[in-house]
């Protein structure tokens, strides 16, 4: 049965909430947006979720879309004006870290047929996961074992910015998990379409 009680973390910023009710949770099989899910991910680290999504758009047009093979060719000019771009974080260290993960995943692309394809073979067992009811079940869960070895072998592989805590905030954003809480309307929404969801292989 449905449920009536969306969770609390949106509050009631009309752009959190559309985030929450259309986004958070329903599975992601395009290379360039996961792109963009994990590099946004690290560049919220420190700051609040609502930070980066009022700066979305401007992210966007800073890194070409986040399509990773042109954010990969990126130089020393094109960090240098990021650096002076207002619309988004300028934290040099992340600037750099993001160019420097496209280039991981081209990498990654060409070795797997698809960033997607790579992503997904860290999908945790749902039945193995204990239901959400309150915000105290969510908070205990800030990662998994997945999302450690997904951390592991993605920082193995180069990448930068991918804590273990990152990448279990990304597997939430992009459906890998289901975190709404049980009595939230989205949870049965993410499920029917996590069911629907072909796996890439």
């Amino acid at each position: 049965m449905a449920g009536t009680e969306r969770c609390w973390w949106c509050g009631d910023d009309p752009l959190y909430v559309r985030y929450h009710d259309t986004e958070w949770g329903m599975p992601v099989d395009d290379d360039v947006r996961l792109f963009e899910k994990v590099c946004l991910e690290g560049f919220q680290s420190g700051l609040s979720w609502l930070t980066i999504l009022r700066k979305r758009e401007n992210f966007r047009a800073a890194f070409d879309g986040f399509d990773f093979e042109k954010v990969a060719r990126f130089g020393d000019r094109h960090v240098e004006a990021l650096m002076q771009d207002a619309g988004i974080v300028r934290n040099r260290a992340k600037i750099l870290a993001t160019i420097n993960n496209a280039g991981r995943a081209c990498e990654m692309a060409a070795e797997f047929g698809s960033l997607a394809a790579f992503v997904w073979r860290y999908e945790p067992d749902a039945s193995a996961r204990p239901p959400i009811r309150t915000k105290e079940d969510l908070y205990r869960i800030s990662t998994c074992p997945e999302a450690k070895t997904f951390s592991r072998d993605l920082k193995k592989r180069g990448w930068s910015f991918v804590g273990p805590t990152t990448a279990y905030a990304f597997m939430q954003s992009m459906g890998m998990v289901n975190d709404h809480l049980t009595a939230c309307p989205a949870h049965e929404r993410v499920e029917k379409a996590r069911r629907r969801f072909k796996r890439p292989a």
